[in-house]
């Protein structure tokens, strides 16, 4: 029934003006002023806009084919008769005019006939083939009834030149456009291209606007907003560089976890030094067909080149640079080691590619090849960590720009209270904010709204269901248990909110924080935090005598930090000082995982572990009942009590209280 806090991503801020571009007085070639092209060079130029060659096919089609329509001859529709019919329609004088070819004979009546008699429509227009054993007088019999006889031939259709119109001008039309297709191909190919286009960059150029990103809109990472100010520096006033013999770093590797701002990082240096910014995604370079990848990184040097000095920022870096020693060799990988090898010919090769920088961004350094981290490549690795307690105030101070607060001092206090969270977290959480104050109607985001936010986006927004009142007194002792042991346990975080309003998956929920960031765990303190999330369940022993399916969260909870404590941080006298077991999402594989033995000693320890907190918990509750009793009553009352009151209740007095919104829950 407790819940962790969750990290969420970076910011996207808003732009702000950027600065200008300056040139030194060295008599070699300036860097150029972005938009214009330096004396004796040249570079690709947009192409101009024609009108589509598939357009241009369609319209001629369309064309021929509306000709041959306009002028195809109609053939009158004639009603096929046997010959005896047609003998028997010249004995009745109804036949007008014979017009014969072998012995296809087509005829016109002086009046109309029905034929069949029943379903047919009435025509004077007749076709019937003679027999070759007819032994007859027909021409004579005609002739004396007055008929007109003649020997032309029987209507065809159309002629020659309409048939080589509708035939075959559009397979020459057809032809004629594969082969522009093939030449226009070959000419791309030839210049670093591939067919179809294929090997083109799909990088997406940012040129400077009167609206830029800048350092202005980065806060709270000040270290790695540093390290980048020097890049821009060089590019605004090379002179200042180039006179001592100083090279800027070819490229900037930006890692960290996710939302902390490594493409924030990379917008605002383009926006500060104000030149062409080339942004592209890794997987962007992978295709199906080997070659393109490396073609397209071709392309997008050249490009860059020829905007020179400009910069181009690579994200997920780890899609195309992971190390080439790991996995099997497939297809697959292939294009992927083709494309890793063209881009670090490009970063540091023979022709090298001086006006560029390269900015990457990627989450898992640690894979990436080794050819890739060397000096001459990204000489320059910046870690951008989570923001502490002075950095997250600056994120929400940016982010509040146009939030009406009532109170902006309350900004501090959230600050204080969201330990770990980075940019993105907290932008969401001011948004969330705001659309809690927009459902109420209310003209400003007060310090309610941001509680309520960081609950919804911790566990999850209110479930309206309806719990029985035994289910709600288990429930307020089971948090009770959780708050009354993190009031006792010496150097345990404060507890900030006590809630029995059912909120995603959990029916209550117990919050607390510490006073001030920590990036260290004493053992003491660990032991002490695993008998605070087994509370809960020792509540409910102690009460009832028994535990539910409720504390599933808490035992997974404490056993994975138990486990975290043997295995990993050397934390067990058993084992030693041994760190046996992966990285949280890591794995071990061969000489490097942990033997069967030293994995059962693991299972036993963290079964120790478990069970002295437990004992610990229980035995704290048991000699603490009237206070446990208290809170639990409180809970049913009021369904939620926040920090002052929670204490004042528990008649815990923990010294001076700074009165903060939630943060995490034990």
């Amino acid at each position: 029934m407790s819940q962790l806090n969750s990290q969420p991503n970076q910011p996207d801020q808003r732009e702000s003006p950027a600065s200008t571009q300056t040139t030194g007085s060295d008599s070699r070639p300036p860097w150029r002023v972005e938009g214009a092209r330096p004396p004796g060079t040249t570079g690709r130029r947009p192409p101009a806009k024609r009108p589509s060659a598939w357009v241009l096919l369609a319209v001629l089609l369309a064309l021929d084919w509306i000709l041959v329509l306009a002028y195809q001859p109609t053939t009158p529709v004639r009603v096929t008769v046997p010959y005896s019919y047609f003998v028997s329609q010249i004995d009745a004088t109804n036949v007008a005019a014979v017009s014969a070819q072998g012995s296809t004979i087509q005829g016109t009546l002086r009046h109309s006939i029905t034929y069949p008699a029943q379903n047919g429509t009435r025509t004077t227009l007749v076709k019937t083939e003679r027999p070759a054993f007819a032994d007859d007088n027909l021409f004579g019999q005609l002739l004396s009834d007055g008929a007109v006889v003649s020997a032309k031939p029987v209507s065809s259709g159309s002629g020659l030149w309409l048939t080589l119109l509708g035939g075959v001008l559009p397979t020459l039309l057809l032809l004629g456009f594969w082969a522009l297709i093939i030449r226009r191909t070959w000419g791309q190919t030839t210049q670093g291209g591939a067919m179809f286009g294929m090997g083109r960059s799909k990088a997406h150029k940012y040129e400077a606007t009167a609206q830029r990103t800048t350092f202005a809109d980065v806060a709270g990472i000040d270290e790695a907003t540093d390290e980048l100010a020097e890049v821009v520096d060089f590019l605004k006033h090379p002179d200042r560089y180039r006179r001592l013999g100083a090279q800027i770093p070819h490229g900037v590797l930006l890692s960290g976890q996710p939302g902390t701002g490594k493409t924030l990082l990379a917008r605002a240096v383009a926006g500060e030094a104000n030149v062409p910014f080339y942004s592209v995604s890794a997987s962007e370079f992978v295709e199906m067909v080997v070659g393109v990848g490396a073609s397209r990184v071709r392309d997008l040097f050249e490009q860059a080149k020829n905007d020179a000095p400009s910069i181009i920022f690579i994200d997920e870096l780890d899609a195309i640079g992971r190390s080439r020693t790991s996995g099997a060799m497939s297809g697959s990988n292939d294009e992927r080691e083709q494309t890793l090898n063209q881009l670090l010919t490009e970063m540091d090769g023979f022709t090298g590619s001086e006006g560029v920088i390269v900015l990457a961004a990627t989450n898992r350094p640690e894979i990436l090849d080794s050819a890739l981290l060397r000096a001459g490549r990204f000489d320059r690795r910046i870690t951008v960590n989570p923001p502490d307690q002075e950095g997250r105030l600056k994120i929400l101070q940016v982010h509040t720009r146009n939030v009406p607060l009532q109170d902006p001092a309350d900004l501090e206090a959230i600050a204080a209270s969201t330990p770990g969270m980075v940019g993105a977290d907290l932008k969401n959480l001011v948004n969330e904010a705001a659309l809690s104050a927009a459902r109420r109607d209310e003209t400003s985001v007060s310090r309610a709204d941001f509680t309520d936010a960081l609950e919804r986006i911790t566990i999850g927004a209110a479930r309206r269901i309806v719990i029985s009142q035994e289910e709600r007194r288990r429930t307020a002792y089971h948090e009770s248990g959780h708050a009354l042991l993190g009031m006792l346990q010496p150097g345990a975080d404060p507890v900030r909110k006590i809630s029995i309003i059912p909120r995603g998956q959990a029916l209550g929920v117990t919050f607390q924080s510490p006073e001030s960031d920590r990036y260290g765990y004493g053992e003491s303190y660990l032991y002490g935090r695993i008998s605070g999330i087994l509370g809960g369940r020792a509540a409910e022993d102690l009460i009832y005598g028994e535990t539910t399916t409720g504390p599933e969260s808490d035992l997974e909870q404490a056993t994975s930090l138990a486990r975290q404590m043997v295995g990993r941080w050397g934390m067990s006298e058993e084992l030693g000082a041994v760190s046996a077991l992966p990285r949280s999402g890591e794995e071990s594989y061969g000489s490097g995982a942990a033997s069967q033995r030293t994995l059962e000693l693991i299972d036993e320890e963290v079964r120790r572990i478990l069970s002295e907190c437990a004992e610990r918990a229980q035995r704290t509750l048991a000699e603490h009942r009237e206070q446990l009793d208290q809170l639990a009553q409180a809970l049913l009352e009021r369904e939620t009590l926040d920090e002052a009151d929670a204490y004042a209740v528990a008649g815990i007095n923990r010294g001076p209280v700074t009165e903060q919104p939630v943060a995490e829950s034990a």
